[in-house]
């Protein structure tokens, strides 16, 4: 028979289509074919293949090879699917057995010598690989990041030759190594570096048990962006389903995820002069951006309103969503992104408002905040003042208001174990109708609530974004079921652009 079947996955988005590889042999002129909608990577794996063959010691048929990508309509690209290509042949030509072909899957880029290259992506290709109970034999260079799923039985392999004796039956393939993860444990910067600042360290807090969107507003130099990189310090260390879901992200994106620091909750912080693209993802072949790599963490946007008003209004509907589909004339791409938004702003072009050296007129500091519009900070659940230090504070020693990232952490934890034994998740992520379950006002509680609305001309989602930060402020309270006026009261300030 000159027919063979493999099996690989292809890359869309976070998920990774099965892929039918078959093999066909024929008589007539000496070519290879490869139909189902390939891109130039793929196309050109046929040389790659052919030399690689003939590199591992095996005979390339001297026939017509017609290989056959399936489904047909879903696009191709890469070399993930040399190596499956490869024993494809080779099982069709009957140089390798085709027994253990039928419940494997094969993953990796061939190089000339016929050794194995490591490929993008791989994590998305396992987690799907282990829901249909398959093996999967991956490159060596993908070892480290295949040992972090577990219940799935992965070999690994450096040539093609390795590959082709364990089908053979002449040796086995070993499995990953894992490497022992530290368990989202922090040793990044520590809160006990910032002095004063109650306030905003106080609503560092509330953001990091509720995952609220945050805004930081003052002067240059009062330590905004110190507090925005030690807020993963204090945020609960990854679940393994969301560990697993950050790093295939990451696979996807073509980076590399440390084994050892992989429970920890992502950090990025782009410049302001990042794109539309950079920021949510896009391409011809479609690829995460900076909110989709900060899935299950935080998006620092430092000088908010130097970034661009068309980029900053992309972020408006993951914001709401907690994904993001990437639309192409050929395919669609849907990406996570849950993240938490923490931004930095200066309150006026100089950043010095109210002081004697502020030269800003009216017009300009009103312009300079008009690059923000309103429908993207009504979507901020916290926004904080964060005035100048005083020097003489500075050089004194520590003090007990001064905590450090592990005092706080223990709190957040604390209060956040609240509301998932509620909801599952955290405050800023249930909906409306667990919102009118969780956050239950008595009648006086009710009325003077709403009189404040009213005199803030709060908007509809700020109603429920208001009720959500008085529920988490509640859970720091030690998880009232009623909420109280002097949480709806704290909550209401955060609203004060």
């Amino acid at each position: 028979m000159s027919l063979a079947v493999t099996l690989s996955r292809a890359q869309e988005g976070i998920a990774a289509p099965q892929v039918m590889v078959e093999v066909h042999l024929s008589g007539g002129l000496p070519c290879t074919n490869i139909v189902g909608l390939p891109e130039a990577a793929v196309r050109e794996a046929r040389d790659r293949v052919r030399v690689a063959i003939q590199n591992t010691a095996f005979e390339y048929p001297n026939r017509r090879v017609t290989v056959n990508l399936a489904p047909a309509e879903l696009p191709k690209d890469g070399g993930r699917f040399d190596l499956s290509i490869a024993l494809g042949i080779l099982a069709a030509s009957g140089q390798v057995p085709r027994e253990k072909l039928d419940d494997c899957e094969f993953l990796g880029e061939l190089a000339l010598t016929g050794s194995l290259r490591g490929i993008s992506g791989v994590l998305p290709a396992l987690l799907r690989a282990r829901a249909r109970d398959r093996r999967v034999v991956v490159p060596r260079e993908n070892a480290a990041e295949a040992a972090l799923v577990p219940d799935v039985d992965v070999r690994v392999a450096e040539t093609l030759a390795e590959v082709c004796g364990w089908l053979r039956g002449a040796h086995d393939l070993s499995a990953p190594v894992g490497i022992p993860s530290d368990g989202g444990a922090h040793d990044g910067p520590d809160l006990a570096d910032v002095r004063g600042q109650l306030q905003a360290r106080r609503a560092l807090e509330i953001a990091a048990v509720g995952g609220h969107h945050l805004l930081l507003v003052g002067p240059p130099g009062t330590g905004k962006t110190m507090l925005a990189e030690r807020l993963p310090g204090i945020l609960p260390p990854l679940s393994e389903s969301e560990a697993l879901e950050t790093c295939a992200v990451l696979s996807v994106a073509g980076q590399v995820t440390d084994p050892v620091r992989w429970r920890r909750r992502p950090f990025r912080a782009p410049h302001h002069t990042a794109s539309a693209v950079a920021l949510v993802g896009g391409g011809s072949f479609p690829r995460p951006g900076e909110i989709s790599l900060a899935h299950n963490g935080v998006l620092f946007l430092d000088e908010l309103p130097e970034f661009s008003r068309h980029v900053l209004e992309v972020l408006r509907e993951p914001m709401e969503s907690g994904h993001i589909m990437i639309s192409r004339a050929a395919r669609q791409s849907t990406f996570p992104a849950q993240f938490q938004l923490v931004a930095a702003m200066n309150p006026c072009p100089c950043g010095y408002a109210g002081e004697p050296r502020c030269q800003c007129t009216p017009d300009q500091v009103q312009r300079y905040r008009a690059r923000i519009s309103g429908p993207l900070l009504d979507r901020i659940d916290l926004c904080v003042q964060v005035p100048p230090v005083a020097l003489a504070e500075l050089g004194t020693p520590r003090n007990a208001r001064d905590e450090d990232s592990a005092t706080v952490r223990v709190r957040v934890l604390h209060a956040r174990r609240h509301a998932l034994m509620r909801a599952g998740r955290p405050n800023a992520e249930i909906s409306t109708r667990e919102l009118e379950r969780d956050c239950a006002l008595g009648p006086a509680e009710r009325r003077w609530f709403e009189q404040a609305l009213e005199r803030l001309g709060l908007s509809a989602r700020a109603y429920h974004r208001v009720l959500r930060v008085a529920r988490t402020i509640a859970d720091l309270d030690g998880g009232a079921a009623l909420l109280e006026r002097e949480h709806l009261a704290e909550a209401l300030q955060y609203r004060r652009v």
